[in-house]
């Protein structure tokens, strides 16, 4: 679905109110305004509609691809609210996670930090971006969660394992690994780069897209008139599961 961003309520599921413990994964990874990161002001609108409908513990998690602490990224953002725990991925405790494919497309395995397989409910919530004509939203936004101790590589580097074996490819073996249950872009602000964010150009945009991670990043790329290369992967994927 698509709101207007100007008039965005976050009204959560009734899952969420079941839930005993809400994760939230933001962009957050360096200290840049929205749309290079998510937006404070939708990342409050979600943290209160989870407060106004839930009695779930809120964690909200982010890495950095320097290897340098999140915390003052989150200060520097406003990433501040009452009785949420802000979490850091590289203090995490590790645990080693199979992809449930078959055949899986780039990573047989990832290690991802314990509190996502402990969390009941979990939302990504990405900038409106597009990197090289392709869309960059909810599921690629999955990919700070990897410690990147375990990865090798820091900064353009990060993750450089995986960059070697395609970073779509890792981007579809996430959605299936890491089952997120919502997930949310943030369009106040469109960003249009090429390699490097901080260099893009940025629009005003307006919109809030919400939706299951794959059925909103596809709306979006559609909305954007994008070919997303990471969704058609994922579709194969969809193909495999659905023989097997």
């Amino acid at each position: 679905m698509i709101y207007e961003a100007s008039q965005f309520v976050f009204e959560p599921t009734p899952a969420v109110a079941r839930a005993r413990r809400v994760l939230i994964k933001p962009a957050a990874g360096c200290p840049l305004p929205h749309p290079i990161t998510t937006s404070l002001e939708t990342l409050r609108a979600v943290v209160d509609g989870i407060k106004k409908n839930s009695d779930a513990d809120i964690v909200i998690l982010e890495g950095t691809n320097t290897g340098e602490p999140v915390y003052p990224i989150y200060r520097k953002l406003k990433f501040e609210f009452p009785h949420v725990l802000m979490l850091d991925v590289k203090d995490c405790i590790w645990v080693e996670v199979e992809n449930p494919l078959l055949h899986p497309l780039a990573v047989p395995t990832f290690w991802v930090p314990n509190v996502v397989l402990s969390s009941d409910y979990l939302i990504s919530i990405a900038p409106f971006q597009v990197r090289n004509k392709s869309g960059f939203f909810t599921i690629p936004n999955l990919v700070s969660l990897l410690p990147i101790a375990k990865y090798g590589g820091q900064g353009a580097s990060a993750w450089k394992e995986l960059q070697q074996l395609g970073m779509q490819k890792v981007f579809a073996d996430l959605y299936f690994t890491l089952p997120f249950d919502l997930g949310i872009i943030d369009g106040r602000k469109k960003l249009t780069a090429r390699d490097d964010p901080a260099k893009g150009e940025v629009e005003d945009y307006g919109k809030i897209f919400i939706g299951e991670p794959y059925e909103v990043d596809r709306e979006a790329s559609q909305e954007a008139g994008l070919e997303t290369e990471y969704l058609a992967l994922i579709d194969s994927g969809r193909s495999e599961l659905e023989i097997t």
